[in-house]
């Protein structure tokens, strides 16, 4: 993991929890149970590229394919 890859994980686990009302460690959580925070190191690359709403777009359906209930 690049040393740049954790402020922008802290930042998307941050915009996920502002976004859903949920505190930042709900947030994490969730994101670390449906694959989301997988899925972000994974293709970190073009995701830290795209908008933050794009990113928690796919994150979405990310953590649905996982059995992630948010919508």
């Amino acid at each position: 993991m690049s040393k740049y890859e954790i402020p922008f994980l802290t930042a998307v686990i941050h915009a996920f929890a502002m976004r859903f009302a949920m505190d930042r460690q709900t947030a994490f959580r969730y994101l670390q149970k449906h694959k989301g925070l997988e899925f972000l190191i994974e293709f970190y690359d073009v995701e830290h590229l795209q908008s933050m709403d794009e990113t928690i777009e796919d994150l979405l359906v990310v953590c649905k394919k996982n059995g992630g209930l948010i919508a």
